[in-house]
């Protein structure tokens, strides 16, 4: 049961409450305060120690050392708007606060928290102790301030009282307290306290943030966490982690804050092994953004699966014959098969000048030493030095008289025959070399892609450029390119710059979508087999689309074990904006329950009609009046990729300033994002347009449009000229005229 302090009546509640607000704003003061020396005292360090122009090599390095550690200690203390404290806890007298035993997890200091009897302490973004050394805030990921997301009537943890601030930076506006056990008693709370019959806790800090408007940015949820969200966000670092969350449960934001809370658990080795976060897509990304610097964790990789690996050129993607092909796992034989074509005998003798007489590779050897070469472990890359020193032994060899290998060594490293006939044997190739000769080339496909049939094999032609640097491959080529490399191995004389980096934790949001290839290239850079995966299979949309889990986690890393967790609160959109999208998820995937919503209420989701003609139009009017209503939040026009620029055309058209997902990400107010893109995004207000259009064109029609439907925190309008899909015309939609 949840308490308001600022709501008691009567003088004397009245003064009580002040008097509680007072001094819980002293002590946030206090907590900046000192927040604010640290941020000195750092600052101080930094200005000790910047390099000047003299001293030795190694003072250099040691100053660069102790300046990065200012600076990051600097970064961890720069919260910018983000409030420091957000809560405080009453242990029970006589009560500790019950944590949850982890195995292998390194231990945490609780910032000096002294866990007497009846002992108070405040919860927020970052641990800060006093000049003494007392904890003034604990941080939220120490082993302490589990009970603040994790306690309930049937399981308090040793709390007495949870209190939840709402603050604005740090002025404090009002607080919330929940009781438990004995205290919930004495002021006459019925039952068991929160847990008994409450999905969620701090309902009114949680329901603020819910309501606020959007930014384009997502932003943490670091004083809201709820339970069941937190039991992820603390699960043990080993293993393979997968976690099924429907639109809005929160899962991306769980699984960042998982990132940070690993990072302060496991300092050592984290922090030098790496944390990797990857996304489907940039705007994505750029939408994340800001979460986990917020939360003081900046070296956390961000990362789309193109920046894994070598810079190429990448541009638009395959179609779907060709996508569903480079993402299967018959393209790991192809490009062995491929690589194999290009390790061949010699067509004729090689013959070489040498003082007075003739080195000689007959046809025949320059065979054996190719097979030599195939049946050695390595990369075919690596294994070019062998054949280089095999072919020199040979050319040595067959000298009538006795010659000095070096001398012979040196003679070649001339000829540009020599080079002609060991690129011929076994040449030193790029991934991108590679694939523009293979996909350049009809004959190299049916060589190394025999299984595939005339239509499969001409999907994945195409013109081979004249130079490797004008080549240009799709995003569905990356995993291609990848497994590539792994097959080529790095240029000899750049292994230390090409090789593949491993990671110690890998978090992999949205991997419905993950081909096995695309899976087979982040198990390659999982340092241990430990990874967060984290999606919603009713939003599995691509080329690649997976019925459940399983088939996802065969091409993961499990020698470590596989766990499975599932998010059912639904945070983003009310209940009365869900009737659409839970009609289309029963079609979509009907073995998926959709979430539980936290907000009841709301606006019911609505519909405009409007002649096919006049539709852009229309669609304009719409978003004038949808941004009236939100303002200053976010409005998107939701449609099939094919329909973005007439729609932006009538925006532009009908005055209406706005921003292109694919230009500049959810910037602007109003901004057009294509089905395909907004997965992952939420935004004020939506207008879904014409979604018979999108059942017509996406690969996943359903499933696309179940994402388009559950974007809205506030408001869903869908306008159509076409006639309602039946599963839209069955729900109760409230008609709305078309303004203008």
């Amino acid at each position: 049961m949840v308490v308001h302090p600022k709501s008691g009546g009567g003088a004397t509640g009245r003064h009580a409450i002040q008097d509680e607000l007072a001094a819980e704003q002293a002590h946030i003061d206090e907590a900046y305060d000192r927040l604010e020396e640290l941020r000195s005292a750092a600052a101080g360090i930094r200005r000790q120690v910047e390099v000047g122009s003299g001293g030795t090599f190694q003072a250099h390095v040691e100053r660069d050392a102790l300046t990065q550690a200012a600076l990051n200690r600097l970064n961890k203390l720069d919260l910018g708007d983000a409030s420091l404290v957000f809560g405080r806890l009453d242990l029970a007298p006589g009560r500790t606060p019950a944590t949850e035993e982890r195995s292998g997890s390194a231990p945490v200091a609780s910032g000096g928290l002294d866990e007497a009897e009846g002992d108070t302490f405040h919860v927020g973004r970052l641990a800060v102790n006093s000049a003494t050394q007392d904890p003034l805030v604990v941080d939220w990921r120490a082993p302490a301030a589990e009970p603040f997301y994790r306690a309930t009537g049937v399981e308090p943890m040793g709390l007495a009282r949870r209190r939840h601030f709402a603050t604005r930076g740090r002025r404090l506006l009002g607080i919330d307290d929940e009781f438990f056990g004995r205290a919930a008693a004495e002021r006459g709370i019925d039952g068991s306290g929160l847990g008994a019959t409450e999905e969620v806790s701090g309902r009114g800090a949680l329901v603020a943030s819910l309501e606020a408007e959007r930014t384009g940015r997502l932003g943490d949820i670091v004083a809201t966490i709820q339970g069941e969200q937190d039991q992820i966000i603390r699960s043990a670092l080993a293993g393979l982690l997968i976690v099924q969350g429907g639109p809005g449960t929160g899962k991306t934001v769980v699984a960042l804050h998982r990132a940070a809370y690993l990072l302060y658990t496991h300092r050592f080795p984290l922090e030098g092994q790496g944390v990797l976060v990857v996304g489907p897509n940039r705007l994505f990304l750029a939408y994340i953004e800001r979460v986990l610097p917020s939360l003081g964790e900046a070296g956390v990789e961000l990362s789309v699966l193109a920046d894994l690996i070598e810079r190429v050129r990448l541009e638009g993607r395959d179609g779907p014959v060709a996508a569903r092909l480079k993402g299967d796992l018959q393209m790991v034989g192809i490009l062995e098969r491929a690589v194999a074509d290009r390790q061949r005998p010699l067509r004729e003798p090689f013959v070489v000048p040498f003082g007075l007489q003739y080195l000689r590779l007959d046809v025949t050897t320059s065979a054996d030493i190719v097979a030599e070469a195939r049946r050695r472990s390595g990369t075919h890359n690596g294994a070019r030095r062998h054949v280089e020193r095999r072919v020199r032994q040979t050319l040595v060899r067959s000298a009538r008289s006795e010659v000095d290998p070096d001398a012979v060594r040196e003679h070649l490293m001339g000829s540009k025959a020599w080079r002609a006939a060991l690129d011929w044997m076994w040449p030193v190739l790029t991934p991108a070399q590679l694939l523009r000769d293979l996909f350049g080339s009809r004959a190299l496909l049916a060589s190394a892609a025999p299984g595939l049939d005339r239509a499969q094999r001409r999907s994945l032609h195409r013109e081979r450029s004249e130079h490797v640097d004008q080549a240009t491959f799709t995003t569905d080529d990356v995993p291609v390119l990848d497994e590539a490399f792994a097959i080529l191995g790095p240029r000899p004389k750049r292994a230390d710059r090409d090789e593949i980096r491993t990671y110690g934790h890998i978090v992999v949001d949205e991997a419905q979508d993950l081909s096995p290839m695309q899976l087979r290239m982040l198990s390659r850079r999982s340092l241990n087999g430990s990874m967060t995966i984290v999606g919603d299979i009713a939003q599995s949309t691509g080329a690649w689309a997976h019925n459940d889990w399983d088939e996802i986690a065969t091409h993961l890393p499990d020698h470590k074990g596989v766990r499975t967790a599932e998010l059912t609160i639904g945070y983003r959109s009310p209940g009365a904006l869900m009737g659409p999208a839970n009609a289309v998820l029963r079609e979509a995937a009907p073995e998926l329950v959709p979430p539980r919503p936290v907000r009841t209420g709301g606006d019911p989701p609505r519909s405009v009609a409007a002649a096919r003609e006049a539709l852009g139009a229309v669609v304009a009017r719409t978003v004038i009046a949808e941004r009236a209503q939100v303002s200053p939040g976010t409005v998107a026009v939701i449609c099939a990729r094919s329909m973005a620029p007439e729609l932006e055309e009538a925006l532009d058209a009908a005055g209406i300033e706005f921003g292109r997902a694919t230009r500049h990400g959810l910037r602007q107010e109003v901004t057009v994002v294509p089905v395909d893109m907004v997965k992952g995004l939420e935004l004020d207000a939506a207008v879904l347009v014409e979604p018979a259009r999108m059942l017509a064109e996406e690969p996943q029609p359903m499933r696309s449009l179940y994402v388009g439907l559950t974007r809205a925190t506030k408001r869903l309008t869908i306008v159509h000229g076409r006639e309602l899909p039946a599963v839209l015309a069955a729900v109760e939609l409230l008609p709305t005229a078309p303004e203008g």
